[in-house]
């Protein structure tokens, strides 16, 4: 019983002090609030917007300012969402879209929309469906990265009032109807059947183009040949007369009487035993071109 009085009587003693302590502690508790780098507060003092505290150790009024939201900056990604949409040459395709986001402005996004997730969803499918009615079915496929980059411009247009900063938008496939797919595999067929036409008769144009440069080139040869042959003819003729016109008769004799000679030795010189009946004008003749040999030597 002495200890429970003693007790007691200090607690009743230092009240104040305690009470105080407490205060501080509460104080201390409520002001104080360190923030993780992923994240940031949006604080409030009696309903209205007070400050956003950044990542550490932030200092606020306790009892006056409070913690409102808790907003985090890291990127997100919408859920993947598919939308039907109509070219301009009357296709209808379902495209499949991505986008990726980040706040950046949490004071705006927490007083400015509601469901951000939604809001964005729904302008990139208006979004999608303006752009790919402007646009063929081939320029659709062809053109993708171009179609994303407008996309995602008008997209961070639309949601820079809300404080947000799109970082990619995807478009990760466009789908067609059957009747669509098989009356472009047909299409695709009859292109190629045409191609492989055309391209078989090129190679037999190139193939006649080919024999006929052959015939020219050997028609050339031929007549270049028979040029040569008569140059060196009228060559052999110029070089005859320029003797017999400088030596006279007896030069075109003697290349006779040499060719004679000539023949007779080569029908001469062949193997066995041979007998040779000859003119007697034709010895004369002959006699006189060892004569004129004997003479020239």
């Amino acid at each position: 019983m002495d200890l429970q009085q003693e007790i007691l009587s200090f607690l009743g003693a230092n009240a104040v002090l305690i009470a105080v302590a407490l205060f501080v502690i509460l104080c201390v508790l409520l002001g104080v609030r360190i923030v993780p780098q992923s994240e940031k507060f949006v604080v409030e003092r009696f309903g209205r917007l007070r400050s956003v505290l950044g990542p550490g150790i932030n200092l606020i009024v306790p009892f006056l300012d409070r913690v409102a939201h808790k907003v985090s900056i890291l990127e997100r990604q919408l859920p993947n969402a598919s939308q039907d949409a109509i070219t301009r040459d009357n296709v209808l395709v379902q495209v499949e879209t991505s986008v990726f986001y980040r706040i950046l402005s949490p004071e705006r996004t927490v007083y400015r929309i509601r469901d951000v997730d939604g809001a964005i969803a729904t302008t990139v499918a208006g979004i999608v469906r303006a752009e790919i009615g402007m646009m063929e079915l081939d320029e659709v496929q062809s053109n993708r990265s171009q179609l994303i980059a407008k996309i995602k411009a008008q997209v961070e247009d639309a949601v820079d009032d809300w404080g947000i900063e799109v970082t990619r938008a995807e478009i990760l496939d466009v789908n067609l109807d059957k009747q669509t797919r098989d009356a472009m595999l047909q299409q695709l067929n009859a292109e190629r059947a045409r191609r492989a036409q055309v391209m078989e008769a090129e190679g037999k144009k190139r193939a006649v183009e080919l024999a006929a440069d052959a015939e020219l080139y050997a028609a050339e040869q031929t007549a270049k040949a028979r040029r040569i042959q008569a140059d060196a003819e009228a060559y052999a003729t110029q070089v005859v007369a320029q003797a017999i016109a400088e030596n006279g008769l007896e030069a075109a004799q003697y290349q006779v009487a040499l060719k004679q000679v000539e023949a007779l030795t080569a029908l001469g010189g062949g193997e066995g035993n041979r007998t040779m009946i000859v003119p007697a004008s034709a010895m004369d003749a002959f006699g006189q071109a060892f004569e004129m040999l004997k003479g020239r030597k």
